[in-house]
């Protein structure tokens, strides 16, 4: 049984988009700075990254879907921090980002890492952002570097697929044609 799993290996001149929110500034930069040292860690060059600031989490997948449609990047790292608030905004905001979010994930072929947190209190995202919960936005990166890696890994399998169908074709075209080739045969 075939069993595939992305590494955080990626090829040269592998391009990542960080679409980071303004909201929550101290919470975001936390999560940006650790999405970076993930991508540094990895091998990534700065040239390779680009940092979009946006001013929240209802922006991001607008963003998101541009840079998909403009192909310019390989995988694309969404870094935010809504905080519950005593309206229901949090949930109208939280919960559509991360819908849209998979959606747009869902339909396109490059990885779309949500490093979006959606907590009750800013203790909860300072606990995330580099405190005992670790940093989301490293674990955004490192979600991407992996995903960008299989998403590779199943292009070659494709390819590999197409070749050998390409190839059974072919074999059968030329046994077609030894079978034509019989006294007898009836051409098709």
């Amino acid at each position: 049984m075939p069993t595939f799993e992305g590494n955080l290996r990626y090829a040269p001149g592998t391009r990542f988009a960080i679409l980071l929110t303004r909201w929550n500034a101290r919470i975001t930069d936390a999560l940006l700075q650790g999405a970076l040292k993930a991508l540094r860690d990895h091998g990534v060059e700065e040239e390779g990254i680009d940092v979009f600031r946006i001013p929240g989490a209802w922006e991001i997948p607008q963003l998101a879907a541009r840079l998909i449609a403009a192909e310019r990047h390989d995988a694309i790292i969404a870094l935010g921090c809504v905080v519950r608030g005593d309206t229901r905004h949090y949930e109208h905001v939280a919960d559509n980002c991360a819908a849209a979010l998979m959606q747009l994930a869902s339909q396109s072929d490059i990885p779309l890492a949500n490093g979006v947190l959606a907590v009750d209190r800013m203790e909860d995202a300072e606990a995330r952002a580099g405190g005992v919960h670790g940093n989301k936005g490293e674990e955004a990166a490192l979600a991407a570097l992996e995903m960008l890696n299989l998403y590779d890994q199943l292009t070659e399998l494709e390819a590999e697929e197409e070749e050998a169908i390409r190839a059974f074709i072919e074999e059968m075209g030329d046994e077609v044609e030894q079978l034509d080739s019989l006294p007898g045969a009836t051409k098709q």
